[in-house]
């Protein structure tokens, strides 16, 4: 597997510039303030030449909340993006969490198999991000 290094504003620029090879035709820019991987940037990983990366931080309570995750169509089905996932959990463990989580829209039913493929528990909860605007939590435990 790939080493991974923490992401750069470098990094950030390659990945704005090629969105779609990450999230298709999904318009997720707003999910990529700088701050990511200027103010946060020990739990920002990337892959390579950005094949592959992950945007987190540990929240005061204890739980490390995973930003922002996508694989390059190039570097699909290797087993990066468990990889990421692996070593944001060995980093936010490091630094206290007990827990991790992550939100997703209930329509990215690929983000959400593939989570709780990962030991994630999905679940719907209504008005989330307001009126009309559900969120699938996704949450699992760190050993």
């Amino acid at each position: 597997m790939a080493d991974l290094r923490r992401a750069t504003p470098r990094d950030l620029d390659a990945i704005l510039a090629d969105l779609p090879a990450y999230w298709g035709d999904r318009d997720v820019r707003h999910l990529h303030h700088p701050m990511f991987v200027r103010e946060f940037g020990d739990t920002a990983f990337v892959s390579g030449e950005v094949d592959g990366y992950l945007f987190g931080f540990v929240a005061p309570a204890h739980v490390g909340y995973i930003h922002a995750v996508a694989v390059h169509e190039r570097s699909r089905g290797t087993g990066l993006g468990r990889h990421l996932h692996a070593a944001f959990a060995s980093a936010a463990r490091s630094r206290g969490a007990t827990r991790l989580k992550a939100i997703t829209g209930p329509a990215n039913a690929e983000s959400i198999r593939f989570h709780e493929r990962l030991g994630f528990t999905a679940r719907l909860v209504e008005d989330y991000s307001g009126p009309g605007q559900n969120r699938v939590v996704l949450t699992r435990d760190l050993p």
